[in-house]
């Protein structure tokens, strides 16, 4: 599992070099542009209900005496909180409304490892690839969410928060990697089959979405690389992965 990750994460050492080599820069213009304009929703979303969530909150405090600091406290957690729930929606929006343009990206990358595609592969429009993103996303977003809430649990437990909060973080990276995977699985796999496979590599997807959150804690540049970064390194471990399978399955 640990190799795995390493695995995942070195596959970016190599992705500037690889995508200036393809020319691939153009096909990521309308992909860093959804994620500039959803980081920026978000963010005028949190400075704008921050301060309602903070008025609500602050109904709890009674006396009149340091209601001032209250409001301003509850103010910042509020948008804090805001922050938090569009943090997690971030990258579920940006991989499902990227996937068609994605696509392309990951086939030119699979075209230059193997000269041609691997296997098994269909051929895919822009509105399947539109809509299995969507169909993927909302899943993994469904199931995040449902294992998120026991892991926040989890903090309350002295000693075990510590590792709750690292847990939290490996789960989001799982799923984010999960996303950037696919845009190759896409051509080779059904959606069922897809799932199947990024279980039995979820390390390779652990370590693509451990830098992929990593990126995203960079103020304004990390929404602008995020995507040609982890897409490219997710894309080629995904092609060798296949290439293995392939020829495991040929044996």
């Amino acid at each position: 599992m640990i190799q795995n990750i390493l695995l995942g994460i070195r596959a970016y050492g190599s992705v500037l070099p690889l995508i200036s080599k393809l020319k691939l820069w153009r096909y990521f213009v309308v992909p860093i542009l959804i994620s500039g304009l959803t980081a920026t929703i978000i963010g005028f979303s949190a400075y704008a209900l921050s301060n309602s969530i903070g008025q609500y909150l602050a109904q709890i405090w009674l006396w009149d005496w340091g209601k001032e600091v209250v409001l301003a406290i509850t103010s910042v957690v509020g948008g804090m909180f805001v922050l938090w729930i569009g943090f997690v929606l971030y990258k579920y929006i940006v991989l499902a409304l990227s996937a068609p343009f994605m696509g392309a990206v990951s086939e030119k990358i699979e075209i230059h490892i193997n000269g041609n595609s691997t296997g098994k592969y269909q051929e895919t429009s822009f509105q399947s690839q539109l809509w299995r993103g969507i169909r993927l996303n909302s899943r993994n977003l469904l199931k995040e969410i449902l294992f998120t809430v026991p892991i926040l649990l989890l903090n309350f437990i002295p000693v075990i928060n510590i590792f709750s909060t690292l847990l939290l973080f490996l789960m989001q990276g799982y799923y984010a990697g999960f996303g950037n995977i696919d845009y190759t699985l896409e051509r080779h796999l059904e959606y069922t089959e897809s799932i199947n496979f990024v279980r039995k590599h979820k390390g390779i997807a652990v370590g693509n979405g451990i830098v992929f959150m990593l990126c995203l804690l960079i103020p304004v540049v990390g929404v602008i690389i995020v995507l040609p970064l982890s897409v490219t390194a997710a894309s080629v471990r995904a092609v060798e992965l296949l290439n293995t399978e392939n020829e495991r399955s040929v044996l």
